[in-house]
């Protein structure tokens, strides 16, 4: 249908230019067709719509499956009578169920709004990540708004991750995910059997709804709960994460060479005589940057070699599509889900010494103040000098070792240049104001039987923070460049603390006579003199704890708010696209700019959002499986007691982290004393109202372990006197 030949009606479509583009014969846009509603006022029939939209016979079935869309997108509801009418008129509001472990939930509307508190009685009829249509219907003794599910829009899980209980002759699955909080009926005459106590992996055949359970099928059974690395099994099941690569992934993979052909040197600057060297972890498996600094007048020359994945991974291949999916490799204990096989990973674009590897060079100019004066981005091929570590080049660095052979003493002269330039660009860190917060990471050590033995702090020397700095240095450049160039890319960006929780913050900072600067618009300059100052104070830990949590959570986005805890006003990532997507598109960015062209690989907003989800799935499933191995190491240790701090305070009580074997439980609030405790937000403190008895985050306590609990991963404290 051409323009010429529409009707009146069909032309007065405010967005009929965009739909003439994208369609040989458009519909009415979805903008026009709830532009008419509206005019409307009243739900519509089908026939109707039809006749104000003038649609065609031939039209129909494409405008069904249009409007089958908006309602799935919740942009249209259809009644009983099967008339369409828009969700706000309805006083409907669409979102994503959330389900609590206790087995209420709350809608996540679409809109950004508040939360909508939903009973136990509503969460019968969806899962947890279902998304429904819900009307409000009051609010709750707390003033949220309370709401009744409508319609369910989608079902997000098809499969669930499980322990078999038989209950009376029934077989049930009981879900890992305690937020699906509804057991599964197991559905009689399946091929697969499996035993009570055993973990599987469960298909829905058939959704909860009103009156009745949801029903499924055993499809897997990964074993029994206590069997070495079922933890992790049953992570990857839970949270939905990808760790098989597909056959065509695999083939392509396979189908690389084992080694650089010469013609990949084509265009590629040679910088094989560099001695370039990796600094990793003792037991890092995949280098993707490499390292160089020399002396230039009163400044200082930063070489950054980072692997050329891009050169291997293409756009549109499977290789492509399965490290999108995945967004970034996750780290458990002991074993590893790369977001590129093997091959790739810790093979052709891992930077291993002594062979020839393609890398994406940034090479910097910095001056005496570390200040980035220049800098190029140019694909090259190179060699690594040697494989370092953090413990190793600290080690040389501060004196307490000396290198073993002549080859590592004649890189002593590389290694302190890098250090002279360290300690300028963090000297230029300190004035930009960038939040330096001083965290403790922790490693599990295992025994033999792949259980924990110990759990050890990880000490960060300045090798770490070398090679930190060098890479802060390399993704600002990278974000200049593109941002220089108009080339769209997915910044890291994290924005500054939200107006409720910086009011939170300037309250609780009142209590100890202490201020944050920067009135409503406080600065990443304002946290980090605010911790400079309290960082002698016996309560630094509880007031950097409270300062940090006052902060967003950094993610991926095309728009470019700049990156607050950094202190930068553009920030990206570029140097890890063995294991990050976005790292990966950063490179086909600059790649494209350099060639003279731009990248476009899909929509970057849904990129980003996708990109986010991929990393706080990675970290929860990770939080996961490091939760339950802690639980199971603590289990031979129940009726000890051990000193600790609190570490979070709840309605329900108080989390204590013990010193030396950090590990968090819980206190209940039954257990702080006889008498009614008083939660206090603002304060992070427990406040009983006969005593006057006060526990607060940061406060030292002796505590006494009761149960260390597997199934539901919750270990508990109780007090007990110091000995």
């Amino acid at each position: 249908m051409s323009i010429m030949n529409m009707s009146a009606i069909r032309r007065r479509d405010p967005y009929l230019e965009r739909e003439l583009k994208h369609y040989e014969q458009p519909l009415p846009s979805r903008e026009y067709i709830l532009q008419i509603l509206e005019e409307q006022g009243k739900p519509v029939g089908f026939d109707e719509l039809c006749a104000l939209l003038d649609i065609q016979t031939t039209e129909f079935e494409p405008f069904q499956r249009r409007l089958r869309a908006m309602e799935r997108e919740a942009q249209l509801l259809r009644n009983r009578k099967a008339s369409y009418l828009l969700p706000e008129r309805a006083s409907l509001i669409a979102g994503r169920v959330e389900g609590h472990p206790d087995g209420y939930g709350f809608l996540v509307p679409d809109d950004g709004s508040d939360d909508l508190a939903l009973e136990a009685r509503q969460m019968s009829k969806v899962l947890h990540r279902d998304r429904a249509l819900v009307r409000v219907v009051g609010t709750d003794r707390r003033g949220r708004r309370e709401g009744v599910i409508v319609e369910v829009l989608e079902r997000a899980n098809s499969r669930v991750v499980g322990r078999v209980l038989l209950e009376h002759g029934i077989t049930v699955v009981v879900p890992e995910n305690k937020r699906i909080n509804q057991d599964i009926l197991v559905a009689p005459n399946g091929n697969i059997h499996a035993r009570s106590g055993e973990v599987v992996t469960v298909e829905i055949i058939e959704q909860p709804g009103r009156h009745s359970k949801p029903i499924g099928r055993i499809v897997e059974v990964l074993g029994n709960y206590t069997d070495p690395g079922m933890e992790i099994e049953i992570a990857l099941r839970k949270h939905e994460l990808p760790f098989e690569f597909s056959s065509s992934a695999l083939a392509e993979a396979a189908a690389l060479p084992d080694t650089l052909d010469p013609a990949d040197w084509q265009g590629r600057t040679d910088l094989r005589a560099l001695p370039l060297v990796t600094i990793d972890g003792e037991t890092a498996r995949d280098f993707d940057d490499a390292v160089f600094a020399e002396k230039q007048g009163s400044g200082w020359r930063l070489v950054v070699a980072i692997a050329d994945v891009s050169h291997y991974v293409q756009p549109a291949t499977a290789l492509d599509r399965e490290a999108r999916e995945r967004g970034n490799s996750v780290y458990f204990p002991r074993r590893v889900i790369p977001m590129l096989p093997e091959k790739l990973s810790n093979g052709l674009c891992s930077l291993n010494p002594d062979v020839e590897r393609l890398a994406m060079v940034c090479d910097m100019r910095i001056d005496r103040h570390g200040e980035i004066t220049d800098y190029q981005f140019y694909p090259a091929v190179f060699r690594s000098q040697a494989r370092l570590t953090y413990d190793q080049v600290w080690n040389w660095l501060a004196g307490m070792t000396q290198p073993e052979n002549d080859f590592h003493r004649g890189l002593q002269p590389h290694l302190q240049t890098l250090y002279a330039l360290f300690k300028v660009l963090v000297e230029a860190r300190g004035k930009r104001g960038a939040i330096d917060f001083e965290t403790i990471e922790t490693m599990m050590l295992f025994n033999a039987q792949g259980k924990i033995e110990n759990i050890v702090p990880v000490r960060r020397n300045d090798a770490h923070r070398v090679i930190e700095e060098c890479m802060l240095a390399a993704n600002v450049c990278a974000s200049d460049f593109l941002q220089a160039r108009r080339q769209p890319c997915l910044y890291r960006i994290h924005e500054g603390p939200t107006a409720e929780k910086l009011e939170a913050l300037r309250n609780f900072l009142k209590e100890f006579g202490i201020g944050l600067g920067g009135g409503d618009d406080p600065t990443a300059r304002d946290y980090a003199e605010l911790l400079e100052s309290i960082k002698d104070r016996p309560d630094a830990q509880l007031l950097q704890t409270v300062m940090l949590r006052s902060l967003r959570q950094a993610m991926y986005s095309p728009d470019n708010v700049g990156h607050f805890g950094l202190s930068y006003e553009h920030y990206t990532h570029f140097t890890s696209p063995i294991r990050r997507y976005p790292d990966l598109l950063i490179h086909r960015s600059i790649k494209a700019v350099l060639a003279g062209t731009h990248y476009q690989p899909g929509k970057w907003d849904d990129i980003g959002l996708h990109c986010s989800m991929t990393e706080r799935r990675a970290d929860e499933a990770t939080r996961d499986v490091g939760n339950w191995l802690k639980c199971y190491y603590m289990r031979d240790r129940i009726g000890e007691s051990f000193a600790g701090t609190i570490a979070a305070v709840v309605p329900f009580g108080i989390f204590v982290a013990l010193d030396e074997v950090y590990v968090e439980g819980l206190v209940h609030v039954s257990e702080l004393g006889e008498e009614y405790f008083q939660y206090d937000s603002v304060k992070h403190q427990m406040l009983g109202e006969r005593t006057g008895r006060r526990y607060r985050l940061g406060d030292r306590l002796q505590v006494k372990l009761v149960r260390a609990d597997l199934e539901t991963g919750r270990i508990d404290f109780v007090l007990s006197e110091p000995s």
